[in-house]
């Protein structure tokens, strides 16, 4: 399954949407392309006029005023181009960052088992190499289709000024073009919206390489994803060579379109000359009309493939801003919500069901531990109850209210794993994604109920302490410590713990776990555990092959003789 793409209609209604409030910086960048433009049909006459001066014998003096005006028009439209250019672009670069936020604000509101299954290669290739290809024709594409554009207009009218019948000769090159575009079009449109998806496939299996890579070496399967991004790449490539092939077929019909029509022009001028209706200077000028016009025409023409493949792109990046959300029944949930799961089926693939008919519940403020062997689902469960994995069948009821219903879950229940990202930035910026209102005095009383206050006050400038990637590198139990600490300033209902203590050495987990009782204190919470040390809670859950076999109170498993009191012998025995 991968994330959504955009109709053509969407993405030009998105399109709409995203320039309605900069109509006043497009029309200024049109306007000074206008007048470059103008600026530029100066010069085929004036040269047409030299032409004439020469074969007519004029003194010297002749020709003063036309190379004077020669360099005025030459100077203007450099300049006049040069800043109508960056307007457009920057024009097409504020678009480009509305629809980048647009992209990444629904990205994050997503379901998060939406981002799974299509793989977080997939949203990553989006946001990164389609975007890349979008600013790429942003900076360069765009500009010149529309200066090319105007320079088309204007100069036509200007070869129809000049004489009619030239215009008329000149238009001969146009059904030539108008068939090569067609060709192009037709087989142009379906090769870039493959090669954009083959990008997307190849950057997608090269993360999840990399991000797996501890785990391809442990089970030896090194060479079958090695094979894989290979392939995946020559995908890629194949598209790639594909898509180049054309664009240079393509060209050399331009090229054609363009002798055709520059020979009728000349033509056209021998025979006007010869019958004294028009002069050699005449004749030039329309040539450098032709010329002139026959430049831009092949760029409008040439970036269509650009255009194509940057619209394939946006495609992409629209159809991620516009991916519906599941619908939201409202988020009025009880403050000491409790958690009802009925009838809870889970696959992840079809064949292959991890969680088979669960029905449990925790009372409001109850703890909850999920125990059981490796595979017995009970990550699993912990995400379908976090709403990270939607049920295949049955319901999660968060205070009464479906939990895949709610407009912002991550309001109401908070998921802490072993897998904690520390966001690159200021301390104080990443405990406040938690609380953005949250005041220094709020953060800290955050850090110190979880045992963090101590090393955050020791780091070089405190809470303004760039941490993560290219700053201050916290240790794992510090980096729990601050997943806790979020915890608290979010100060939801419901928390789950998925093992979020376990890779700590054993001073660390005895940290955790008392910052973990303080962050669970008065919430109901359900407690994925992985030392069994963890599992004191007020009711202990045992999975086994993703169906509940036991449920309890330690003790009261520990002496039934049953799965728990197995796990509780074996464990205790190993320490």
């Amino acid at each position: 399954m991968t994330l959504p793409t955009a109709s053509p209609a969407a993405t030009r209604r998105a399109l709409r949407e995203l320039a309605r409030p900069h109509r006043g910086a497009a029309a200024g960048a049109v306007l000074t392309l206008v007048a470059a433009t103008a600026c530029g049909l100066v010069v085929p006459p004036v040269l047409g006029h030299l032409v004439d001066v020469v074969l007519d014998g004029r003194g010297a003096g002749a020709v003063t005023a036309p190379v004077l005006l020669l360099l005025a028009a030459a100077v203007g439209q450099a300049v006049l181009t040069g800043v109508g250019n960056a307007l457009v672009a920057r024009f097409g670069e504020t678009l480009l960052a509305g629809l980048r936020e647009n992209v990444v604000d629904r990205a994050l509101r997503l379901p998060s088992d939406q981002v799974e299954r299509a793989g977080r290669g997939e949203l990553v290739a989006r946001v990164s190499g389609d975007v890349a290809v979008i600013a790429g024709a942003v900076r360069t594409a765009l500009p010149a289709l529309a200066g090319s554009g105007l320079t088309v207009l204007l100069t036509v009218a200007g070869l129809a000024a000049l004489d009619w019948r030239f215009a008329l000769a000149g238009l001969l090159a146009a059904p030539l073009q108008f068939a090569a575009l067609r060709w192009y079009l037709r087989r142009s449109t379906p090769v870039f919206a493959a090669e954009r998806a083959a990008a997307g496939d190849r950057t997608r299996q090269i993360l999840d390489s990399i991000g797996g890579a501890d785990a391809l070496r442990a089970y030896g399967l090194g060479a079958a994803h090695r094979a894989a991004v290979a392939g995946r790449s020559s995908a890629a490539l194949d598209q790639a060579l594909t898509a180049s092939r054309l664009a240079t077929r393509f060209f050399g019909r331009l090229n054609l379109a363009e002798f055709v029509g520059l020979g009728a022009i000349l033509g056209t001028g021998y025979l006007l000359v010869g019958a004294g209706s028009a002069t050699v200077g005449a004749t030039a000028a329309a040539a450098l009309y032709f010329h002139r016009v026959f430049d831009p025409v092949n760029t409008l023409l040439g970036e269509f493939g650009t255009a194509q493949e940057a619209a394939a792109g946006l495609a992409r990046l629209v159809g991620v801003a516009d991916a519906p959300l599941p619908p939201a029944s409202g988020d009025a949930v009880p403050r000491d919500g409790g958690v009802t799961a009925t009838g809870i089926t889970f696959a992840y693939t079809p064949s292959h069901p991890v969680l088979h008919d669960v029905a449990f519940s925790a009372a409001p403020g109850e703890h909850v531990a999920l125990v059981g062997t490796s595979g017995a689902g009970k990550t699993t469960l912990a995400k379908v109850v976090a709403g990270v994995h939607p049920p295949r069948a049955g319901t999660v009821l968060l205070g009464g209210a479906p939990v895949d219903a709610l407009a912002e879950p991550r309001r109401h229940i908070a998921l802490v794993t072993q897998e904690v990202h520390v966001f690159a930035g200021p301390l104080a910026d990443d405990l406040r994604l938690a609380a953005p209102a949250a005041s220094d005095a709020d953060l800290r009383a955050a850090l110190a109920d979880v045992g963090a206050l101590t090393w955050a006050d020791a780091l070089p400038r405190g809470l303004a302490t760039v941490v993560g990637e290219g700053g201050h590198r916290l240790t794992t139990t510090e980096a729990q410590q601050l997943a806790l600490a979020r915890v608290l300033l979010a100060d939801p209902a419901v928390v789950v713990l998925d093992e979020a203590t376990a890779d700590a050495g054993s001073a660390g987990a005895r940290l955790l776990d008392r910052a973990a009782e303080r962050v669970l204190s008065g919430r109901t919470a359900l407690i994925v555990a992985h030392r069994l040390n963890q599992a004191a809670a007020d009711r202990i859950v045992v999975l086994d092959a993703g169906r509940i076999v036991e449920s309890g109170t330690h003790d009261a498993l520990a002496a039934s003789g049953g799965r728990y009191a197995a796990l509780w012998t074996a464990w205790s025995g190993a320490r």
